[in-house]
């Protein structure tokens, strides 16, 4: 924990001052709060045998919001004190007009803590993470002759906050997280290939940096950069694609995650709207939002609206049961927030995001999975991608994939991208793997311009007819 405690309720926000303010702000609303954190980070970059970059950075503000009806009122400032308080109350008493609204009840508070509060930059000394990031540079070389380049990552950040609301009600998270990343390039005969593994959590470094822990991430990042030196053009056409376990939810996130968010099914926006209760999937196939997996990515004690996390089930047995939910659009929809109102900064107004988001696994073993296909590709690593929220349309590259034919797998292939719709692909789900998996911990996501961490996960999952987009027409 920070060795100077954050505090704001206490100075420079004395709490009374404070709830005065706020009570003005938000009085005929229909909710509101007032935000204040604290954050630091730090990053420090090994490149080309030297450390190309280190860098720090410290914030603290905070974001003060009313909401009447669906208008919102948001203003945020780095000044944090009354008088700066006091002027941000004048631009969100603009969202409720004359009022008539009426104060939604303060979350129930929670006792768990789903992760420690250690101080992840300030508890590993400075020259210890150099030196960390040298042994790693090192270590990767000497795994063997081909590699031309490493290039190792640690980063840490602390976030604190506390949220008061109108009543009174204040609640505090500290929340660390950590992550370490190696990336290598390789040479033979001229071709270079790269491969990188990476992960984290909301822990502390020691963990990280230990070299148990830093070696598996340098071998496995080799492997794949070998693997892609011997990578032949893939095929394209509509084929049977197996999905690899773990970070491959990827896809599901994007495709099918966002599309269960509150405010694109109240507008009618998702390709999933209006489809509460219907079959939305394959039979056997159950998605879930979950932010209570302790010391998780995607993880958090409470929301940035001070609503406990939840473990959400979203399609069960293949039908949609439920969405997820900030406090505003719950209301709007006449249902109960889940835990998914988030924030990138005190900069931003909090809105329905994912935490942990996987799906469950099946019964099959992963082997006979990949051997039931005839014609179609095995998609281990996946790198970026494009999704159209409204429709489910989605176009992912592969970092890593095989071609098989007749249930034997052959060499790897490069230049795939996987094209289709969430939609679709849920209902063309054809087996689900028992080797659940959820990603190393590096997933960041993008929504109207705010990043949150999150995290994802599933098993290896078996598509009939997905798009493949190869280098070979």
């Amino acid at each position: 924990m920070s060795e100077n405690p954050f505090r704001p309720f206490e100075s420079p926000l004395p709490l009374d001052s404070a709830l005065a303010v706020l009570r003005d702000a938000t009085s005929g609303a229909d909710d509101g709060e007032l935000f204040v954190e604290r954050r630091k980070s730090e990053a420090l970059v090994f490149d080309d045998g030297r450390l190309r970059s280190a860098s720090y950075d410290a914030s603290e503000g905070f974001g003060l919001r009313a909401v009447r009806d669906e208008v919102t009122g948001y203003a945020h400032s780095t000044d944090v004190s009354i008088a700066a308080l006091k002027r941000a109350s004048e631009t969100t008493r603009l969202a409720v007009a004359d009022g008539g609204g009426t104060m939604a009840d303060a979350p129930q508070p929670t006792n768990k803590r789903l992760y420690g509060d250690e101080d992840p930059i300030g508890n590993t000394a400075f020259p210890v993470k150099i030196e960390t990031l040298r042994e790693i540079d090192a270590f990767a070389r000497d795994l063997d002759s081909r590699v031309v380049q490493v290039s190792a990552t640690i980063a840490a950040s602390l976030q604190e906050v506390e949220i008061l609301r109108a009543d009174g009600t204040l609640v505090r998270d500290v929340r660390p997280m950590t992550r370490v990343n190696v990336s290598v390039i390789v040479d033979h005969n001229g071709r270079r290939e790269s491969g990188s593994a990476g992960g984290g959590g909301r822990v502390g470094l020691s963990g990280l940096i230990d070299p148990d822990n830093w070696q598996a991430k340098a071998r496995e990042a080799l492997r794949i950069a070998l693997v892609n030196l011997e990578a032949v053009p893939a095929p394209a056409g509509v084929m049977e694609v197996a999905l690899g376990p773990g970070w491959p939810g990827i896809l599901l996130h994007e495709a099918v995650g966002h599309g269960l968010e509150g405010d694109f099914n109240r507008k009618g926006t998702s390709a999933f709207a209006g489809l509460m209760g219907q079959q939305v999937a394959a039979r056997g196939v159950n998605v879930l939002d979950d932010g209570t997996i302790p010391d998780r990515r995607g993880s958090i004690t409470v929301d940035d609206e001070g609503t406990p996390s939840r473990r959400n089930m979203l399609i069960e047995d293949g039908i949609l049961v439920g969405l997820m939910q900030d406090r505003q659009n719950a209301r709007l929809m006449g249902t109960e927030p889940t835990g998914n109102g988030r924030r990138q900064s005190y900069a931003h107004a909090p809105m329905p995001r994912m935490t942990n988001t996987y799906m469950l696994g099946g019964k099959v073993d992963p082997g006979d999975l990949v051997a039931d296909i005839r014609d179609g590709i095995w998609a281990v690593g996946f790198g970026g991608g494009q999704v159209d929220i409204t429709n489910g349309k989605f176009v992912f590259s592969c970092t890593e994939a095989y071609r098989v034919e007749n249930g034997r797998v052959g060499a790897p292939v490069k230049g795939v991208t996987l094209i289709g719709d969430g939609a679709t692909s849920l209902k063309h789900i054809r087996a689900l793997g028992n080797d659940m998996a959820l990603d190393p911990g590096m997933g960041n996501c993008g929504k109207d311009g705010q990043w949150v961490p999150v995290g994802v996960g599933q098993p290896t999952v078996l598509i009939d007819g997905l798009t493949v987009g190869g280098a070979a027409a």
